[in-house]
């Protein structure tokens, strides 16, 4: 029964090893693949499809909200990505991360991306910034046919790779328009088509 268990474990190893090696990095609008800690703009692949992704104030307190600026702004917010796995330094398709604005909030609280409740006013559940420790800080970056735009990239909320063996209510980052402010939100069906662009280039 050990040497059976034992073989077990190895070829579970082998498996999830040769699966991580067919993944692809994510890249930025410079050929480079996306890494920890290096600050990039998310940007709309669509032209005049909104603004940089940034803070919004949606209701004058706390919370802040993910969202778009206007399409006409050049600016947004800056964001990094801590992959899941403490030794992976870059982002790599189906991976599960972290995202955290850079900078700091009036609110002194985390600028971590999470899942938010369902919301009453939208019946949404919006992308919103606050704890940093929960299975819903937890996205990653998706290629497949929900992204309408080829060679762009969407975000999907699922943290599998924490845990392969539950069942959440998955879904794709997708732009909420609400009396003119663009929301973040999560939707059944399409990803919002983006790109990466990193900042500081050497």
């Amino acid at each position: 029964m050990k040497v059976t268990g034992t073989l077990v474990i190895c070829l579970w190893l082998v498996m999830a090893i040769a699966a991580r090696a067919d993944m692809d990095p994510i890249l930025d609008t410079s050929g480079q693949p996306l890494s920890r800690g290096v600050e990039y703009l998310i940007k709309p692949a669509i032209a005049n499809d909104g603004g940089n992704f940034t803070l919004v104030d949606r209701n004058g307190s706390c919370p802040y909200y993910v969202g778009q600026e206007d399409a006409n702004s050049t600016g947004g917010i800056p964001v990094t990505f801590s992959p899941y796995m403490e030794d992976e330094t870059v982002v790599m398709e189906t991976r599960n991360f972290k995202i955290d604005f850079s900078g700091n909030l009036t609110c002194n609280q985390s600028t971590t991306w999470k899942i938010g409740d369902n919301d009453t006013m939208t019946e949404s559940r919006l992308i919103v910034t606050g704890d940093n420790s929960t299975l819903q800080n937890y996205f990653y970056v998706h290629t497949g046919p929900e992204v309408l735009l080829n060679g762009s990239y969407g975000l999907r909320w699922c943290p599998s790779q924490l845990c392969p063996y539950c069942r959440f209510d998955c879904g794709y980052i997708n732009v909420l328009i609400e009396n003119g402010t663009r929301l973040l939100y999560l939707n059944d069906t399409s990803a919002f088509p983006i790109v990466f662009e990193r900042l500081n280039i050497l």
